[in-house]
């Protein structure tokens, strides 16, 4: 009974890994034999500025992503439990940036930040503000920019992990609590957070491999420029594989972004299994 899965498994992802992983040691250009080369192609990124600055452009959006998403996510959660006239509404509309598709997402962000044309800087620029700032297009903000649309696309998702654990809790524990005069954020605090540990990793786990696979804000937003500046590395890894051909550097840039993201969500996950395992004691 498990050959059906077993085979999607195998032809849908380990054939793909193994394939990536294979051609990440040769110079194959998407046509033509493919000549073993080592790790030039590794030698050949980590020597390349702009793998750098992809680096830390999606570094930037991470952990912008977790300090802001994470919390605020969950106080939506906890506010959306209460019942109050027009929740389900609200919820509806928290979670729909969630569904939809990405690149509309960054469509819908250039007429918000566009320094030209967008609604940001023209409001700014009718309350007196001479130069505003360049969101998207310039050297500095495009990164940031990226971890807002993110920020925006997700939090209804993650709101709604959040919104399921709350509804788990058993309410005699917060009712004692209550009783006990442990009210409010104390509550909160002290009862909520602790019993939705598991909760709070999953979340992070999902948003960590999520930032990781940023590709279509960025195709939409900037474009990678200008001149590469906001690459992430999904981004760039795209360039180097389909404008520039270059599929034996493109593999290993996947590979080095697979190696990164498993390392980040488990080095988490190390660290709060750690963390609990000294609260505990």
């Amino acid at each position: 009974m498990l050959v059906p899965t077993i085979a999607f498994f195998t032809v849908f992802v380990v054939y793909p890994v193994g394939f990536s992983l294979y051609y990440s040691f040769t110079n194959f250009i998407g046509f033509g034999p493919a000549a073993w080369v080592g790790g030039a192609n590794y030698l050949t990124l980590f020597t390349n500025p702009l793998f750098w600055v992809s680096l830390r452009n999606t570094a930037v959006i991470l952990v912008l992503s977790v300090v802001v998403l994470i919390p605020l996510s969950f106080l939506l959660a906890t506010l959306m439990r209460r019942n109050f006239r027009g929740a389900g509404i609200l919820r509806a509309l928290v979670f729909a940036p969630g569904i939809i598709a990405p690149i509309l997402v960054g469509l819908i962000w250039v007429f918000i930040l566009d320094p030209q044309f967008g609604l940001v800087d023209a409001l700014l620029k009718d309350a007196g503000v001479a130069h505003p700032p360049e969101w998207i297009g310039g050297n500095t903000l495009g990164p940031i920019s990226v971890a807002i649309v993110f920020i925006w696309s997700t939090i209804g998702f993650a709101m709604t992990i959040f919104y399921a654990g709350l509804q788990l809790l058993p309410g005699d524990v917060l009712e004692a609590s209550a009783l006990d005069g442990a009210g409010g954020f104390k509550q909160i605090w002290n009862i909520t957070v602790p019993m939705l540990r598991e909760t709070f990793a999953i979340t992070t786990v999902l948003v960590i491999t999520n930032v990781f696979k940023i590709f279509e804000l960025v195709y939409q937003l900037t474009g990678g420029g200008p001149v590469h500046k906001s690459e992430t590395l999904v981004s760039y890894m795209y360039f180097i594989t389909f404008t520039s051909q270059q599929y034996g550097p493109g593999m290993a840039f996947a590979v080095i972004i697979t190696v990164l993201g498993a390392l980040v969500s488990v080095g988490y996950l190390f660290l709060l299994r750690n963390r609990d395992s000294e609260t505990s004691r």
